[in-house]
């Protein structure tokens, strides 16, 4: 029997790469691209592999068209490194667009934070900070020696002035003829001359362009603001920009303009950097408890506790793609998309109508997923299919098969991960020991779905030895991509059989349900009603800047997106009151602010208001309470008592009739509230009761839908209805009615905050 055996083994015949550990022949080629020939392998063997990988590194892939699609650090890091870091000028050229001279990158436009965020408050534009970051990371060396004639010693010189100038960071308003703007200049005269006038005419057009003025009064990013007059160029002066935001097609051809002409001439190849669309947009997200928040840093800052249940984008005009995006895909050899934020990088750019399809309609190209490295709180900390769990890969999958419109199939086949094999232990435990843990790859359920995962080792070495962190090594990965586009013969025998029939792609879509109004009409909105409201100061000591309370305001009603404008409509006077002056009972609270529908005033303790956070709190908490406005007629405690025996109050609210009420809710809404806060009726529809055990305080409705508000805008703003609502977080079970019954009314109530309060924005 072992004799038999033996013979049986030798009349296997193997091939050099089933010598190779991988199972997958994907795996095996970027293996061999990345490690080289292992040591161990036989002559006969080794001979034939360095030839198979001197042809996988050696085929010219420069003429090869790349797309990749995403958002900011992630997207910009493995197109040619992170521009952002301070180490970016040491090695400037590297990542796909040197291996792969024509990649190009399609950009998503719904960041709201930082420098863009402020651009968005005086501006009719589209998020431009993402694609800042990016462009500055597309700039190619060959491209700058061949159009200033240069060697590459002298193109990185240029690479590392571009990087300071569009990294500038101010907080002081930017004004000409400071010490910082002659720096700036004398900068910029450091370049090849056509270059430096190019941006020195760019410079003196923020302060000569009108429509740009206020910009310049807050804290910005020098390239933000180069970018932006690079487009403002394109738009005759004389038009405003209220003009601009009726007139969106204008800044739609302006955008496409301006950025392919900047591009140009820092050394980035033709439309390097697009948008996914011209049309200003933003994020909303809907977590598993049914809370909906606006805005992509809302979604960064959260911590709801809850998984992301979807993620969708609304825009604010007619959506927009341009022909050459498309145009792009449709020729693309390699598409790729980028590692990211999961819900505010990949699925908000597919969220584009047409997209998708333009990526399915591709059949030829070799489409790659780079997955995420890191859980990221807020986004991939919990799964939405066991919330017990980590994040997997699969998860990350999951989530874009359920957001993005027709799902997955056709839009990648292989998933690029880490491998956490060629991590040292001891970085994977520190890294555990300030929480951060690697998404998990779960290959046979990958596998499972049809696709194919590659793990190899694409983190730097070199960035997690000078700064400590494991990110994407833009030039190891540029490389597995290389080794995958050369060896894609082997295993794209066919085109895919599951994308259906090619769709005919529009440029132009109408968003369904209407559209939103833009960011800066927005914040003019808010201050136009800021401007009527009066600002009262109650005490002889309390002193209070009126003005910069309602700049403070201001900036806290433009952080929280998901208030609508017309929420502001139910005030009209704001009291500052000192402690000696505020007679309200806190027996049952510590709820320093209330709506006073006498006067139409919010009212806030002195103190309240000189901490931001105080501040915040406080208005969140009135406002909210202001969408009752004048609802009550009057709210009495009776005691109730037997036998000369206390047993607890009741709590009787008389409402207005219909017909004399200032109130947000219309009847139907207000009845639906009040049973919501356990109200009870008593056959007349305006008189309501509610039993209060002896000893037991209660939330009355005023107060409730304050803390609700406030609860809903960001649960950290109210913590009593954060732990009341606590009971959604715990396993249900028929084993305790009551909090069955406790859970619904929770739910009930989230969801008439998301389908009532903030049904519009």
């Amino acid at each position: 029997m072992i004799f038999e055996k033996i013979r049986e083994i030798q009349r296997v015949q193997l091939s050099p790469l089933d010598l190779l550990p991988q199972l997958d022949l994907r795996e095996k080629l970027v293996d061999l691209v990345l490690r080289g020939v292992p040591e161990n392998v036989h002559m006969s063997a080794k001979k034939h592999l360095v030839a198979l990988r001197k042809e996988l590194l050696e085929t010219s892939v420069e003429e090869a068209q790349v797309v990749v699609f995403g958002g900011g650090t992630g997207l910009s890091n493995i197109v040619g490194g992170d521009s952002r870091r301070e180490n970016w000028i040491k090695k400037p050229f590297v990542g796909l667009k040197e291996i792969f001279p024509q990649t190009r990158s399609i950009v998503c436009v719904t960041d709201n934070g930082g420098s863009t965020g402020e651009l968005l408050k005086d501006l009719p534009l589209l998020a431009i900070g993402d694609m800042r970051h990016v462009l500055l990371s597309s700039i190619e060396s060959s491209n700058l020696q061949k159009r200033y004639t240069i060697d590459s010693f002298q193109a990185g010189n240029i690479a590392t002035i571009l990087a300071e100038i569009f990294n500038l960071r101010f907080t002081q308003p930017f004004t000409k003829g400071t010490l910082q703007f002659k720096t700036i200049a004398d900068r910029i005269s450091k370049l090849p001359t056509s270059l430096a006038q190019y941006l020195k005419y760019l410079l003196e057009y923020l302060f000569s362009d009108r429509r740009l003025i206020e910009t310049l009064k807050r804290p910005q990013c020098l390239g933000n603001l180069l970018l932006t007059a690079a487009v403002y160029r394109e738009i005759d002066q004389n038009i405003l920009n209220e003009q601009i935001a009726k007139k969106q097609e204008l800044m739609h051809v302006a955008i496409f303009k301006g950025i392919n002409a900047l591009a140009r001439v820092i050394g980035a190849c033709e439309r390097a950097v697009l948008p996914c669309t011209s049309t200003p947009a933003q994020l909303r997200v809907l977590y598993t408890n049914g809370v909906e928040i606006v805005g992509e840093h809302k979604l960064s800052e959260a911590r709801r506790g809850f998984p992301v249940d979807s993620v969708h984008v609304d825009y604010c005009d007619t959506i927009r793609i341009y022909d050459e995006v498309l145009a792009d895909i449709e020729n693309a050899d390699i598409l790729i998309l980028a590692p990211g934020s999961l819900y505010s990088s990949i699925i908000p750019v597919f969220k584009v109508p047409g997209l998708a399809d333009a990526v399915r309609n591709n059949q030829k190209a070799l489409k790659v997923l780079v997955s995420n490295l890191w859980v990221q709180a807020g986004e991939t900390d919990l799964s939405i299919a066991d919330p017990e769990r980590k994040f997997h890969v699969s998860d990350m999958i999951r989530a874009y098969e359920k957001n993005i419109p027709g799902g997955t199939r056709g839009l990648f086949n292989e998933v690029l991960c880490i491998s956490l094999n060629d991590i040292p232990a001891s970085v994977l435990q520190s890294y555990a020991v300030e929480g951060k843990i690697p998404i998990f790859v779960d290959r046979e359920e990958l596998f499972r779905e049809h696709y194919i995962p590659i793990e190899c080792g694409v983190y730097s070495k070199e960035a997690l030895v000078e700064t400590g962190v494991i990110q994407h090594d833009p030039d190891i990965l540029a490389l597995a991509i290389k080794g995958l586009y050369n060896g894609r013969s082997c295993f794209l025998s066919r085109p895919e059989t599951n994308t259906g029939e090619k769709k005919v792609l529009s440029t132009r879509y109408e968003p369904p349900g209407g559209v939103n109004i833009l960011p800066c009409q927005k914040f003019f909105g808010i201050n136009e009603k800021l401007k009527m409201v009066q600002i009262h100061c109650v005490g002889e000591d309390l002193k209070i800047d009126a003005q910069q309370l309602k700049t403070d305001i201001c900036d806290i009603l433009w952080n929280h997106p998901v208030i609508p404008l017309h929420h502001l409509n139910y005030f009209d006077k704001i009291y500052c009151i000192d402690q000696q002056h505020w007679n309200r009972d806190q027996q049952w609270d510590n709820v320093f602010s209330f709506f006073d529908p006498e006067d139409r005033s919010i009212k806030i303790r002195g103190d309240q208001v000189r901490v931001r956070q105080k501040l915040e709190i406080a208005l969140m908490i009135a406002l909210g309470e202001s969408l009752l406005g004048d609802y009550a007629e009057k709210k009495v405690m009776n005691e109730v008592e037997i036998d000369h025996l206390s047993l607890g109050r009741v709590y009787h609210l008389f409402l207005k009739d219909k017909d004399r009420r200032r109130c947000f809710l219309t009847h139907q809404q207000l009845t639906s509230f009040l049973k919501l806060a356990r109200m009870c009726g008593t056959g007349d529809e305006n008189h309501y009761t509610r039993l209060v055990n002896k000893g037991e305080g209660f939330t009355p409705p005023g107060l409730l839908i304050g803390l609700m508000y406030a609860w809903y805008i960001d649960n950290r703003l109210a913590s009593h209805i954060e732990y009341k609502m606590s009971v959604l977080k715990v396993n249900q079970t028929d084993l305790i009615p009551e909090q069955l019954k406790m859970a619904s009314r929770r739910r009930k109530m989230v969801v008439f905050f998301k389908d009532v309060i903030f049904r519009s924005r």
